[in-house]
């Protein structure tokens, strides 16, 4: 991680077919085409690789939660359970829609805690969505459970871990919507992009349709197609798409050189008995863009942190004083900045974060570093790298006094 380390040949091509033909939009134009529809052709290889009826393609990450949440009729005044620890995206796209983000506290996977969840359910909850941070999964049996008992959806942010799955199963096609992002610094790349899957008819239905201003996409003339609902413009381009093309072709290629790289590292940190590893639910599998693990105290943990910057030891995050993945630092949030005026909904409903107690992910995230896995080291690079992460933290425990 990120694809975009291994450009290469292929990308090119993909990219020089679209140029060739000039039509840089994934819609119209037939007979300017040449043949080229990049943006069908990935829907299509992305949701046979995810073992999907249907895959749409649009704009990035963001636009996958909002076009999901939208497509699913989430809308003003409704509640999305969603953890403490992500992107901002998860909320952003949650508040564009006038619905309600609930947060609630992560345990040791690093995502979403099922009993939190539970406790956070209220009458205006419509959706539990679990965001699979830095390559691995929530508990999705017990989340999955928890839907079924109260008749809420699933949505799966599976933004960072392309490629993990669990009992067998992609991450992101066990809920009822799955959600990919594809920018620049994800495992593949369409340079922007981003992905929504599901099973269900009548999602895709509507994600197509409303990533698109609304249009029925009925018949061969763009100008007389029909408008059945509301929508926005979140389209990926045909550029973007191509790139995509690409890079889900070499997936595997990139998920064997990333466990190849974390198992070296992950080797070389078990040796340090402070050193305890993230937990990754039974039956799951990661897809190894991050080694994520958890060291005795919040100050230990930033003793190391800071070792192993000393130690040139670079991509490595502390989330706990983290700008945009953690709730401590979302002021904008918990302050309701806003440019104009928030929906009454919304400004009604929304808990005062700013007194809420999170403790237990503090807990868990103060004591965390993940560090990321790159696809461009060397086999001399990654060994000489456990090496390093190996003293740094041995120092930073040997000087916990």
């Amino acid at each position: 991680m990120p694809g975009f380390e291994l450009f290469g040949d292929l990308e090119r091509k993909e990219v020089n077919d679209v140029l060739d033909s000039g039509v840089l939009m994934r819609y119209g134009f037939d007979g300017m085409r040449n043949g080229y529809w990049k943006a069908k052709e990935l829907e299509a290889a992305l949701a046979e690789r995810m073992q999907s009826r249907h895959a749409h393609l649009v704009s990035s990450g963001t636009a996958a939660l909002t076009v999901a949440l939208a497509s699913a009729g989430v809308g003003a005044g409704d509640e999305v359970i969603m953890p403490t620890f992500t992107f901002v995206a998860s909320f952003e796209s949650i508040l564009a829609l006038g619905a309600v983000p609930v947060l609630v506290n992560i345990d040791d996977t690093l995502t979403l805690d099922p009993d939190a969840v539970k406790k956070a359910i209220t009458p205006k909850t419509r959706v539990v969505m679990p965001v699979h941070m830095c390559g691995s999964m929530a508990n999705l049996d017990a989340l999955q459970k928890i839907c079924d008992t109260h008749g809420l959806l699933l949505l799966e942010d599976a933004c960072q871990a392309i490629g993990g799955s669990y009992n067998g199963q992609p991450l992101g096609s066990i809920g009822d919507l799955g959600c990919f992002s594809f920018d620049y610094v994800k495992t593949i790349t369409c340079g922007e992009g981003g992905a929504v899957i599901t099973n269900n008819e009548t999602y895709y239905q509507n994600a197509q349709k409303y990533s698109d201003h609304g249009h029925d996409h009925i018949g061969n003339d763009r100008g007389a197609e029909e408008h059945p609902f509301l929508g926005y413009n979140f389209r990926i381009s045909e550029m973007n798409a191509a790139v995509g093309m690409a890079q889900l072709s070499r997936l595997d290629e990139f998920l064997g050189i990333q466990k190849k790289n974390y198992t070296v590292l992950r080797e070389a940190l078990s040796q340090i008995p402070e050193v305890v590893f993230r937990t990754v639910p039974k039956g799951g599998q990661e897809n190894y863009s991050f080694l994520s693990f958890f060291l005795p105290s919040e100050e230990l943990a930033q003793k190391a942190h800071k070792s192993l910057g000393e130690y040139g030891v670079d991509a490595c995050f502390y989330w706990y004083n983290n700008n945009w993945h953690y709730y401590k630092k979302w002021e904008h949030l918990t302050e309701l900045k806003s440019l104009g005026k928030l929906p009454e909904e919304v400004r009604e409903a929304l808990p005062d974060y700013s007194k809420a107690d999170f403790s237990a992910s503090d807990h868990w995230m103060g004591r965390t570093i993940s560090c990321l896995i790159k696809l461009s080291w060397s086999e001399e690079e990654v060994v000489e790298r456990a090496k390093k992460m190996v003293k740094a933290l041995q120092g930073a425990m040997d000087n916990k006094q």
